[in-house]
């Protein structure tokens, strides 16, 4: 997949925000979804501005993908919950998109912008993947939407280096139900997909996707994301 960059993606957005809603009729909002998922976007030291960049654009150019879209409304009840976290070190998580429902064209075009617009607000430092999983599972816990699935998707570029261990946050979070994902970006840490297949993730379903750059990072967050509504395997 091609990344735009996140002028021209925000650009696009606002393009088609204002085109879609005079023929799109405003789906009803329930507090019932198919997932509520995490978005948990790596800000630790490691991330240059580039960087974070990159990961920005390529999730919000993800939520304008058709097939994204068709996913999220061939599930039972055709919606999910995303909020987005940023996170570094122990002391560093930032809920920067809250709680938001989506359910139709309008609504991903809407998340979309919203990602493609929020800027850096963490402060650079290490990276605690451990702090960043006990944020994540507080935010499932006070969502306002009932799911049939909780997720945290973690994207990071290495290894839980601050804060608890890692493992002993992922047990409790899976205790819970939770299912975490991985998100593994080998641009310095080449055994990465390894070791969070083995420390991070965990629950039902749990899975590595992995990026071989941050340049990679579009394809590889289409790809995770897809597999996490739909719940099933991707080849």
């Amino acid at each position: 997949m091609k990344i735009l960059g996140n002028r021209v993606l925000i650009g696009l957005i606002a393009l088609l925000l204002l085109i879609i809603p005079a023929s799109l009729p405003q789906a009803q909002q329930s507090n019932r979804v198919d997932l509520n998922l995490v978005l948990a976007i790596d800000c630790s030291y490691s991330v240059n501005t580039q960087e974070y960049a990159l990961q920005m654009a390529g999730m919000a150019a993800a939520f304008i993908d058709p097939t994204i879209i068709k996913a999220i409304k061939s599930g039972p009840y055709g919606a999910i919950g995303v909020t987005v976290v940023q996170w570094s070190h122990r002391d560093s998580q930032i809920i920067v998109v809250p709680w938001t429902q989506i359910s139709n064209v309008q609504e991903a075009l809407s998340l979309a912008s919203m990602i493609a617009r929020t800027q850096r607000q963490t402060s650079k430092g290490a990276t605690s993947i451990s702090a960043m999983l006990n944020i994540a599972q507080r935010q499932l816990d006070a969502s306002p939407f009932q799911a049939a699935r909780n997720v945290i998707d973690v994207v990071a570029d290495g290894e839980n280096n601050d804060g608890e261990r890692v493992e002993l946050v992922r047990d409790r979070v899976t205790a819970r139900g939770t299912t975490i994902n991985g998100l593994a970006i080998q641009n310095e840490v080449t055994y990465l997909e390894h070791y969070m297949r083995n420390r991070v993730i965990g629950g039902n379903f749990a899975f590595v996707e992995r990026a071989a750059s941050y340049e990679d990072f579009a394809r590889a967050i289409h790809r995770k994301l897809l597999r996490e509504i739909q719940n099933v395997p991707v080849s």
